[in-house]
């Protein structure tokens, strides 16, 4: 079977359109079992190679980081050449670190590792979001990033089980190692059904993205100098949509990334769970960010078709998430029970909830440069979250307690929104602009 008819513009998406948001979360799962094999395995490795809660830290530092720089490269390549090919290649890349990390021999060898994973997982996103703006309608585009970034929770739920089942209650040395080799693999599958299911044509060449409902940049059109590269990156510099969109990257991927780095350490070191109960719970967890991200994007598209404004469901929705995400606070004073995991339930939900409503504005901004955006976005995103990590770990190791971070770290949504509103320019056109990319 291939897909076909996504392409065609209207008012609402095509059943291609929606086929290919189904082979997004598939990647987005895949992107996310590679990540967070280390941090359910990392109080097994660490107890086996004696390392402390700061290099831990290190190593996420170093994902985040490579995570950055990433970004940057595949945003611009991701507008230069066809996604078809780019996308899986990308894929394939960050399987085979995913599975070479299996053969990592000690602290060292595990930065270098999780540096290029971060690198190449990176990827993802400017192909991703390049695909869901071209195959999308306007006002089904927050459900179809919704149902990419479920993919996340799809993964998150999968590999505890994954590693649990492959792991079980063995003290062997080395036994962390076969859940990478394993997860690692998955990758080739994926990339064998996006080639077959994909024809050429179906997407926008070289990231030349038109969307479903979207005005698009004709052929004929004559270069404007916003089209050059220093034009383009003097509008997005004066534009303060973008300027918006910094800080709510930050907050939000910040927020994010801690909690999912971080959760299992917490559970079993600081609330003295065993890892098979932290396993367990991390599934759930992810199970319930699945749930609040796909009604952030129910919410979002209901709120538009009943007459709401586009861009104030996206804020509204944003909103509500962002106060499940302050729940970090009461999860970091509450001891170990039930009230604990049904709180950072709530928490699961608000915390990738905002993700659907941000890749939404960020298609606001853009259709001929979505890479570039994407990319410039993600990489201040993660440079300016990945030194929390280590952060993180160092006040850990200084306290003893994870409770401080914690309870801190669930306010950076609603950080994020409040800077996002005011800069915002109220009665902003809400489509993005063909030729001019901010």
């Amino acid at each position: 079977m291939q897909l076909t008819g996504s392409s065609t513009r209207g008012d609402r998406s095509t059943a291609g359109g929606w086929w290919i948001s189904g082979l997004l979360l598939l990647a987005t799962m895949i992107n996310y079992m590679d990540r967070q094999t280390l941090s359910n395995l990392i109080p097994r490795i660490t107890q086996e190679w004696n390392l402390s809660n700061e290099q831990y830290g290190d190593m996420e530092f170093v994902f985040g980081i490579a995570f950055a720089v990433g970004s940057l490269v595949f945003g611009f390549a991701a507008d230069k050449v066809s996604v078809r090919w780019l996308y899986p290649a990308i894929l394939v890349a960050w399987s085979a670190v995913g599975f070479a990390t299996g053969l990592t021999r000690g602290y060292e060898s595990m930065l270098v590792c999780r540096g290029l994973l971060g690198f190449f997982e990176s990827g993802h996103w400017p192909c991703a979001l390049i695909v869901t703006q071209a195959v999308m309608s306007k006002s089904d585009r927050v459900m179809g990033n919704s149902i990419l970034q479920s993919g996340a929770s799809a993964g998150a739920v999968l590999t505890p089980l994954v590693i649990r089942l492959m792991v079980g209650d063995t003290t062997e040395p080395d036994a962390w190692r076969m859940p990478f080799y394993v997860i690692g693999l998955i990758g080739l599958l994926w990339a064998v059904a996006w080639i077959r299911l994909v024809p050429p044509g179906l997407l926008p060449a070289g990231g030349a993205a038109g969307s479903s409902g979207d005005t698009t940049e004709s052929s004929q059109s004559t270069p404007r100098r916003e089209d050059s590269w220093v034009g383009w990156f003097g509008s997005l510099m004066v534009d303060r949509r973008f300027w918006g969109l910094i800080v709510m990257v930050i907050m939000i991927n910040t927020s994010w990334q801690l909690v999912r780095a971080w959760l299992p350490t917490f559970l079993q070191k600081g609330r003295g769970y065993s890892e098979a109960e932290a396993l367990y719970f991390n599934s759930l967890y992810f199970i319930f960010t699945d749930v609040g991200c796909i009604a952030a994007g129910a919410a979002a598209l209901a709120l538009a078709r009943r007459g709401m404004a586009v861009h104030t469901s996206r804020v509204l929705v944003f909103f509500a998430c962002s106060l499940l995400a302050a729940l970090t606070t009461v999860a970091a004073m509450l001891p170990a029970g039930w009230l604990l995991l049904g709180t950072l339930l709530a928490v699961a939900a608000g915390t990738l909830g905002v993700f659907p409503c941000y890749y939404s504005f960020t298609q606001e901004l853009t259709v001929s440069h979505m890479g570039r955006v994407t990319g410039v976005l993600s990489f201040v995103g993660w440079l300016a979250s990945a030194p929390v990590q280590k952060l993180f770990g160092r006040i850990a190791d200084a306290t003893g307690s994870y409770d401080i971070n914690m309870a801190i770290l669930g306010w950076a949504p609603l950080a994020g929104l409040l800077a996002f509103v005011i800069l915002w320019p109220r009665g902003a056109a809400a489509e993005p602009q063909a030729t001019v990319s901010t």
